[in-house]
């Protein structure tokens, strides 16, 4: 059965996508810790990160680069800080959080609550800032 993240990749499920390639997605987090966190994620399944080729988690690792950098731009943050976690969705993926502290990266702390019209705007300006 496909996960959520390969349901999204497939159009079945919505989602906010910032940028897309042929092998990678990246789109938003919708229960964020931070204004554009975002999610990247190869669009082959595989449940845990370090089962990836290296081929394919070497791409994955400059494609979210990409990302990060474009988030960068448009996000005021300190850094764009790189979690790993992998234990929510069996489909490998590394989160991208603007930070401008170490707290920023709590994935217990509460999620931030965005309208859709939120969610737009940061899509469309990371998006744009994307190269």
């Amino acid at each position: 059965m496909a996960t959520i993240f390969t349901k999204i990749v497939n159009g079945e499920i919505p989602s906010y996508k910032i940028a897309e390639d042929e092998n990678y997605y990246a789109f938003l987090d919708i229960f964020p810790l931070a204004k554009g966190h975002t999610l990247v994620i190869p669009k082959k399944e595989t449940d845990y990160l370090f089962d990836l080729d290296d081929q394919t988690l070497a791409g994955l690792t400059v494609f979210a680069k990409r990302v990060a950098r474009a988030i960068d731009k448009t996000i005021p943050c300190k850094r764009v800080g790189v979690v790993v976690l992998g234990l929510e969705v069996p489909h490998a993926h590394i989160h991208l959080i603007p930070l401008n502290s170490e707290a920023d990266a709590s994935f217990s702390k509460p999620k931030l609550k965005l309208t859709e019209a939120e969610f737009k705007e940061i899509t469309q300006k990371i998006r744009e800032a994307f190269e």
